[in-house]
């Protein structure tokens, strides 16, 4: 043992500190030794320097530090000489110059205590190599470093003996171990500090997700309050505006009410009159096939519906001035025309689901209650040179509607608002595979009709040659009508009778309106 009851082993010393103050240490050593042995050698990354003062073995490890370090490379360092420090008491040793603690060297102490623990600086002595710039005054952050080592601080001056303040250092570092342990920083220590420092960062990690979450949330907050606080504004309009219009309604009701008084005969009397047509026309005996035109808005449904009426009824003009581009249909509208001895009926609907795909059941119900017995055909209605995605899933919708069975009771209808000379036939075969997969499943059925342009004429065969493939259609089931289970007869033909008074009572007022 020593003098100062420390046991007489070789003290290793862990070097923190940047690249310069290390070499001019090293320098001080070699050059101001005197009688000192200094041998000066390297172990991998870690840089050596082995020492006798006064009958004591020191051993400096020191691996290279630089401030363009990250703090996991700067830990690496500083672990990779504590690693190389297998056979002697570890301490560690921060090096300054001329008493400046800059901020290259806090944030190595930072580093050190973040990765080794607050025990490093039980551990810790600090050493300043004053040359010809030293500062008059220690800075606070030097100041309360020292007092955390308690007190250990010592200087190298270049032009003293530099063997004497080793001594001093050696002597203040036995005092250290004296007071903290004589086994110095262990690995049991260093074991202990990175589990700390992982529970610590998971804590950390931890506590940003929480105020991240808790930001969020109450960002979230915020949105909400101005969402429902615009909402209630639009609210509070919306029902000033309601209020507005009903008051009007109302107004509006008490001018009607003398003139329908006076009127209500009239009406009775009109009623009567449009029954007794109504029958006459529904049991005049003839045949009757029913179609229902279906597909997306702007495939031209509503304009091939009356080219075709007109047509199978024999009406035909070449200025053809009512057939304009396609409109939009917003309800199921049945029109009718004799043709060949027998009553020609085509149902006419908009798309018979919303924007989000569901099926609007109303319009559903509609549609097969003005067919109603039938309908015999289906024709699905696309517009050639356009085949959106919409149109690629359609046959799917119909299907989930009407039944899997619609595909057998269904023709394609390509119309035409251009003047290109291609065939049907061409565009069918240069045609997206998911077009012609579409033809295919509904029996590869499918006409082309002349809505608009000078190939206007060609329409009046076009819709003899498509009529006749509705014949053969509904030939090869026997005459029999499409049915579905969704809907009983007596239900459909509650529903048409429902929608045929509606339009009775729409009528009677369009007239009583403009009755003069």
């Amino acid at each position: 043992m020593t003098n100062n009851g420390v046991f007489d082993a070789k003290q290793m010393m862990v070097v923190i500190s940047m690249e310069e103050e290390w070499s001019t240490l090293k320098y001080l050593l070699q050059h101001g030794s005197s009688g000192d042995l200094v041998i000066i050698s390297s172990l991998g990354p870690t840089q050596i320097c082995d020492m006798t003062v006064d009958g004591h073995l020191i051993s400096l490890r020191y691996a290279v530090l630089q401030e363009t370090m990250t703090e996991e490379a700067i830990s690496q360092s500083i672990g990779g000489c504590f690693q190389s420090c297998t056979d002697g008491i570890i301490t560690f040793l921060l090096l300054i110059q001329g008493g400046y603690y800059t901020k290259k060297e806090r944030r190595m102490i930072e580093v050190l205590q973040a990765h080794f623990g607050v025990k490093a600086l039980k551990y810790l002595a600090i050493l300043s190599l004053d040359g010809e710039k030293v500062v008059d005054m220690l800075d606070d952050a030097l100041l309360e470093l020292i007092n955390r080592c308690d007190g250990r601080y010592c200087r190298i001056v270049k032009s003293s003996a530099i063997s004497e303040e080793i001594c001093a250092l050696l002597e203040m570092v036995n005092y250290m171990l004296t007071e903290n342990g004589v086994g110095g920083y262990t690995e049991t220590m260093q074991t202990e500090a990175t589990r700390r420092s992982i529970e610590d960062t998971a804590m950390r990690m931890l506590k940003q997700k929480v105020q991240e979450a808790e930001e969020k949330q109450q960002a979230f907050n915020q949105l909400v309050q101005q969402q429902e606080g615009r909402r209630a504004r639009e609210m509070e309009e919306l029902n000033l505006k309601h209020a507005q219009e009903r008051r009007k309604e109302a107004e509006e009701k008490r001018q009607d009410e003398t003139k329908r008084e006076s009127l209500e005969e009239a009406v009775r009397s009109h009623g009567a009159i449009l029954q007794l047509q109504m029958n006459s026309a529904n049991d005049d005996g003839m045949e009757k096939i029913s179609v229902i035109l279906l597909g997306l808005s702007g495939s031209g449904k509503s304009s091939a519906g009356t080219v075709i009426l007109e047509r199978a009824g024999h009406q035909y003009t070449t200025s053809n001035p009512h057939h304009q581009a396609p409109k939009h249909t917003w309800s199921c509208e049945r029109k009718e025309v004799s043709a060949a001895g027998r009553r020609l009926i085509v149902v006419d609907t908009p798309e018979l689901w919303d924007e989000d795909g569901s099926e609007n059941l109303e319009l559903v119900k509609d549609s097969l209650a003005l067919a109603h017995p039938g309908p015999q055909v289906f024709l699905l209605v696309l517009q050639v040179g356009r085949f959106t995605q919409g149109e690629s899933e359609m046959l799917g919708r119909l299907q989930r509607i009407f039944g899997r069975e619609i595909i057998e009771h269904t023709v394609i209808l390509f119309t035409r608002f251009d003047d290109s000379q291609q065939s049907v036939n061409q565009y069918v075969s240069r045609a997206p595979a998911s077009l012609q997969g579409l033809i295919r499943k509904c029996g590869s059925r499918f006409y082309e009709l002349h809505i608009t342009g000078p190939h206007n004429a060609l329409s009046y065969p076009e819709v003899n040659n498509l009529l006749s493939g509705v014949d053969k259609l509904v030939a090869s089931h026997g005459g029999r009508c499409y049915s579905t289970k969704r809907f009983s007869v007596t239900e459909l033909q509650e529903r048409k009778k429902e929608m045929e008074e509606r339009e009775t009572g729409e009528l009677e007022a369009d007239y009583l309106l403009y009755v003069p």
